[in-house]
């Protein structure tokens, strides 16, 4: 999934920005608010995690902004900042969760996770559709029982997929989701992974809609 971080903190951020792509994430890095507020206009994510002590404009400040423009993007806020009160104006400005630092980065991945299955619609941490079962905590797919072993990129695509099950995603969409800025996107890049998790999981697994783009069947054989 494609996601919005947003700190300032130099040395948090390089942690962070490795950490979330190493759990799979296609991330772009902000270090203030007007360049959050930008990157926001500019691009789609899946999610963000926003501090709140930002130069040039505050984290609040985003987030209100964000949620005025009636936004449903997940907010995830990171901040030093612990009282209950503080608490209380970052989850009333209209975040749907909080971290207060320091924090552990494998809390944050399940924060995310679980505000992604909120975002979904989809309550149960397995996705599962057309014999396919991945589980986004393990990176740990099965199809029909047995398990696929899938590269980095592939896996992150078929997610993609997955989390859209029976909507059909175009090329430019998963392109849009797979990849950060400064990312190498070569001129068929999808199509080769798509083709690769089709030898893998079956020829049926991932369907083209001509003209459309890609789509995981909901059920096993549904056209």
């Amino acid at each position: 999934m494609r996601i919005l971080l947003v700190e300032d903190d130099t040395l948090l951020g390089d942690a962070l920005h490795a950490g979330l792509r190493q759990a799979g994430h296609a991330v772009d890095w902000v270090r203030d608010g007007v360049s959050a507020e930008t990157a926001l206009i500019a691009e789609d994510y899946a999610a963000m995690v926003l501090d709140l002590g930002l130069p040039r404009l505050g984290g609040l400040d985003v987030l209100r902004h964000l949620r005025q423009k009636q936004k449903t993007l997940p907010v995830l806020i990171l901040t030093a900042r612990d009282t209950v009160d503080d608490r209380i104006r970052g989850l009333d400005a209209g975040a749907d969760d909080y971290l207060i630092k320091p924090f552990d980065l494998g809390e944050l991945n399940a924060r995310l996770r679980a505000l992604l299955r909120r975002a979904g619609g989809q309550p149960a941490p397995v996705l599962a559709a057309a014999g396919i079962t991945l589980d986004p905590a393990t990176r740990h797919v099965e199809y029909e029982g047995n398990e696929i072993e899938l590269s980095a990129k592939e896996y992150d695509l078929l997610h993609v997929l997955m989390q859209q099950a029976g909507r059909a995603l175009s090329r430019a969409q998963l392109e849009q989701h797979l990849y950060a800025w400064g990312d190498e996107i070569g001129s068929n890049t999808v199509e080769v992974y798509i083709h690769h998790l089709r030898r893998k999981l079956g020829a049926d697994a991932i369907r083209t809609m001509r003209g459309i783009g890609y789509v995981v069947p909901k059920t096993a054989g549904t056209p």
